[in-house]
């Protein structure tokens, strides 16, 4: 894996995301290993505000012994004050890898197609591969594998659930998304999946129904209903979502031992309830945890393979 681009899960083969999942294990049991970055510096090129992508990649950073420097759109201004190439090849002299956030999936494609350096896809408005990754880890680390599991999505047909498909059809994780009609995900991202699912022997259905998304589901998974800048739309968007509520009568359609996850930031009482979100059964907490380990473990393979 070293020196690849991570800008999709489709670009990572079976054999990498074990190697990821496993080196992550490692890292989150604390096991003594001569993993080291000393000398090498991350960049992160952030166009959208963060909290758990931010902090998990420079603690990260730090913990692997490595540096990392946090730039704004504010000072890099990508494709207006200066030309994405420019920085992106400039940006190669200084640094060793970069995760860059941003608006535009094209945005990242350009910047990792003109940089001479990994560069991690840390979220675009189509996919959020760190996120999926994290997620799956969470799933592997409380079911043992992902043979005969059903993870259920509820809510909105975007940029995780587009990265949860592709992880899902990777690994073998049953994976069935329930949509309003017209917010379903994007219909080539969901052909790769089911392509993919159909090697490793797993499920992927789309339904409008969040009713038979959740039925006999281990897990349930949902997140805001309307993403960073398109918070105007949340008003119009909470009558025709509110069926997709994850609450305690949606909970009580699924396996009664199933779990719940959100990658948050949530809007609590809105796409899910606190009385869900704060019970027994929400690994909420140890998703956002496990962003740290995953990318850590990223961050290695890139670097040092």
């Amino acid at each position: 894996m070293k020196n690849k681009n991570l800008i999709s899960i489709d670009d990572l083969t079976i054999d990498e995301i074990d190697k990821i999942l496993d080196l992550a294990d490692k890292f989150k049991k604390k096991k003594k290993l001569n993993f080291d970055l000393s000398g090498k510096t991350l960049g992160l090129i952030f166009q959208k505000p963060s909290n758990r992508t931010r902090v998990s990649f420079m603690v990260g950073m730090h913990q692997l012994k490595g540096n990392s420097i946090y730039l704004t759109s504010e000072e890099l201004q990508l494709g207006k004050r200066e030309a994405i190439k420019d920085v992106a090849r400039v940006l190669s002299r200084y640094l060793d890898i970069i995760a860059a956030r941003t608006y535009s999936h094209k945005t990242i494609l350009e910047l990792a197609n003109e940089a001479d350096i990994p560069v991690i896809n840390a979220l675009t408005d189509l996919l959020h591969p760190c996120q999926a990754l994290s997620d799956i880890f969470t799933i592997k680390e409380l079911r043992d594998n992902f043979k005969d599991i059903k993870l259920a999505y509820v809510g909105d047909g975007n940029n995780v659930l587009h990265s949860l498909l592709l992880a899902a059809g990777k690994v073998g994780l049953n994976l069935s998304a329930a949509t309003p009609e017209g917010y379903e995900p994007d219909g080539n991202i969901v052909e790769k999946a089911k392509k993919n699912a159909e090697i490793s022997g797993s499920t992927i259905e789309i339904t409008n129904n969040p009713i038979e998304a959740v039925n006999n589901a281990d897990f349930i998974y949902t997140d805001v209903w309307a993403s960073m800048h398109q918070e105007d739309e949340l008003d119009e968007r909470k009558n025709l979502f509110k069926p997709y509520q994850v609450n305690a009568e949606l909970l009580s359609k699924a396996k009664r031992n199933c779990f719940i996850m959100h990658c948050l930031p949530a809007k609590r009482g809105i796409e899910i309830t606190d009385e869900v979100l704060d019970g027994p059964q929400s690994v909420v907490y140890d998703q956002a945890e496990n962003r740290l380990h995953v990318q850590k473990a990223i961050l290695f393979l890139l670097l040092k393979g």
